[in-house]
């Protein structure tokens, strides 16, 4: 399976466990199910990736031992699993904090868990039941965020959808789904608006971001836009730096190169001119890096960059081509140690001239 990547900027060499995992949380779950959980807190303090057979190969559980403790995990709050179009691979995981569980004063032992209300930016509160009451209730209250999604009325939905810049938007947003809006639809377009304070063109940006990468579901871009929101992200500009660092690709190739912290600024300039300038599929760029790693212990992204744009100039575009260039560049080595046959004076050294560039070089004059 892909690997999937987390979202922080930070990193300090210690993993910090909330008290309230440890004293609400902790005592339900299963040996798996806490090793699994632990490990992604490291992972992701470190700014690295992970992956479901890595960490099945790690703790020597199986893969769905693994994604059973990932979605029991998300099933208590404390994460949110995201998968790519098929929904099947997990692509991202956004960690959400442990909260404290409301305690009744009441001496009766059941709890009751409000399952579906991590999926509406809420924390689920037990509430335990009376012994004598006929009804039992559950409750649940907004997370302790800034950033909660509030109830919005059809009034206030529909004041919205009559502001004048609002109508543009919307157009626009249908435009990258390729369906009418929903009611829902845009009331995630008006908690962008609201809450997270996006301007037109971030949201903009965002739906277009989320499309271009396969998804359309609206549960997903409010994911992103929450990441961003909570990053301080505020601008299309802040937004394409900010996503361009936790590229999958951007991991893949790092790994690659041997590297297992966060790109810095040069080394993602290095990254995005091999795949937006000289438009290298993955697999070209895995063979520079390969070669690479062979090759050298330190430099390693000058190097590949020699590799790569000297392929760009021989206008490689698939892993055939490749060969064809090692292949000629051999010819031409042996070619050069071979001594002219016939030649009685063999024992003199022998003038290497490249007579292409020679010809160059008179033309240029």
């Amino acid at each position: 399976m892909g690997q999937f990547i987390f979202y922080r900027d930070d990193y300090a060499d210690t993993t910090v466990i909330p008290n309230s995992f440890i004293d609400e949380y902790m005592k339900d779950a299963n040996d798996a199910q806490i090793k699994v959980y632990l490990y992604l807190l490291r992972v992701m303090n470190a700014g690295l990736s992970t992956g479901v057979s890595e960490i099945a190969d790690k703790f020597n559980h199986t893969e769905k031992d693994v994604i059973r403790a990932l979605r029991y995990w998300e099933k208590a709050g404390l994460l949110f699993l995201l998968f790519d179009e098929s929904g099947k691979n997990i692509t991202g995981i956004r960690f959400k904090e442990p909260q404290r569980r409301e305690k009744d004063t009441s001496a009766h032992s059941d709890t009751i868990p409000a399952d579906t209300a991590a999926m509406q930016n809420t924390q689920p509160v037990l509430v335990k039941a009376e012994s004598a009451a006929p009804v039992i209730s559950i409750s649940t209250r907004q997370a302790e965020t800034p950033f909660a999604k509030p109830v919005y009325s059809a009034d206030k939905l529909r004041a919205f959808k009559n502001r004048e810049e609002t109508a543009q938007l919307l157009f626009v947003a249908e435009s990258y789904i390729g369906r009418p809006l929903s009611a829902s639809d845009m009331k995630s377009i008006l908690y962008f608006s609201d809450c997270l304070h996006f301007s037109d063109d971030l949201i903009d940006y965002l739906i277009q971001y989320c499309v271009d990468r396969g998804k359309k579901d609206f549960k997903y871009i409010e994911a992103v836009a929450l990441n961003w929101a909570q990053s301080g992200i505020t601008t299309p500009k802040e937004a394409e730096k900010f996503a361009s660092r936790y590229d999958k690709s951007v991991y893949t190739i790092m790994k690659e190169l041997g590297k297992n912290s966060a790109p810095t600024s040069k080394e993602l300039e290095y990254i995005n001119r091999w795949v937006k300038e000289y438009g290298f599929s993955s697999d070209i760029i895995a063979e520079a890096c390969e070669r690479t790693v062979m090759a050298t212990d330190s430099h390693r992204f000058e190097y590949a960059e020699g590799i790569l744009s000297s392929w760009k100039k021989e206008n490689v575009r698939r892993k055939s081509d490749i060969q064809r260039i090692d292949e000629l560049y051999q010819k031409r080595r042996l070619q050069k140690a071979a001594p002219p046959a016939g030649n009685r004076f063999n024992q003199f050294p022998q003038r290497d001239y490249d007579f292409e560039e020679l010809e160059a070089k008179l033309l240029r004059k």
